[in-house]
């Protein structure tokens, strides 16, 4: 029997990637418009950073995210909006002084971290549950940053989606539900093929899915040439996908993808082709227990 599965767009994210393709969205303009087009080709969720304007640099500017937000809900209050928590995470050590941050880190207390979702109330926001090693930087989430961050979502009736680069942080998402931070099933975002975590591979897939708890719910991706691949896995698996420029340009090997619709569209064709339907957000709104809340 066919089984409803959501997808989930990341659209922009905060990677150096607007200058390598042209069709990443910086400004809220644009960022609402992707998001609206992502939600048009089947996006039933639509993930979302804000940059600088300016410098196309990631951006925690609250100003940025209410534009954003007011933009997507003028044209559909219907698409479920979920806002990140990531930024103010970045450390590099200073190259003179290691016991200090470096100019290029952004490093932020939790109430800075939420202070948008608190403000805005998206339906979902992110929370990335533990540090990792992230190509050359830390990317810090210490737990009790991390206790602060959640019991603020859930004081503010948001649904957080617990995102896990690799075991232990599945396993600190789990401590979390069991101690009342987070509402239970939970939701759950694995995240494959990031450096240095858990690899794209359908044995680290899989693995992760295992230790999820009982009745929860969880979406997965992978990054770059994983992306689809991964999209496949996931439904096989029982989960569901997210795709986007956020974690990978490519529509195919050596072609850019054009839009976020794109990469929506590609993985609405994988779901079908495996025998699955596409979720509306009505449909991801009851399997996921959220109300509108706008």
């Amino acid at each position: 029997m066919a089984r409803k599965v959501m997808i989930s767009c990341a659209v922009t994210g905060s990677a150096d990637t607007p200058g390598r393709n042209p069709a990443v969205p910086v400004t809220p303009e644009q960022i609402a418009s992707s998001c609206l087009d992502a939600a048009k080709a089947g996006a039933a969720i639509v993930h979302i950073h804000v940059r600088d304007p300016k410098t196309t640099k990631p951006s925690m500017d609250k100003a940025l995210y209410r534009e954003t937000v007011e933009r997507i809900r003028e044209k559909n209050s219907d698409v479920i909006i979920n806002l990140t928590t990531g930024p103010g995470a970045r450390f590099y050590h200073d190259d003179k002084d290691p016991s200090k941050p470096s100019a290029d880190s952004v490093l932020c207390g939790p109430a800075e971290r939420v202070q948008h979702v608190m403000e805005l109330r998206p339906e979902i926001c992110s929370l990335d549950m533990g540090s990792l090693n992230m190509g050359d930087r830390v990317f810090v989430n210490t737990p009790t940053h991390l206790k602060a961050m959640a019991l603020s979502i859930k004081d503010a009736g948001v649904t957080p989606e617990l995102e896990v680069f690799e075991t232990g942080h599945l396993l600190l998402a789990k401590k979390f539900l069991e101690d009342g931070l987070v509402k239970g099933p939970g939701l759950f975002q694995i995240c494959l093929g990031i450096a240095w975590g858990q690899p794209a591979t359908p044995e680290a897939m899989t693995y992760m899915r295992n230790l999820l708890p009982p009745g929860c719910t969880w979406f997965a991706f992978g990054i770059s040439l994983w992306q689809f691949p991964m999209v496949a896995q996931a439904v096989l698996l029982g989960g569901h996908p997210r795709v986007g420029m956020e974690d990978n340009i490519y529509l195919e090997k050596g072609k850019l993808a054009p839009s976020n619709a794109a990469l929506v569209e590609k993985a609405g064709k994988i779901i079908q082709i495996l025998g699955d339907e596409i979720a509306t957000p009505a449909d991801a709104r009851k399997m996921l227990g959220i109300g509108a809340n706008h």
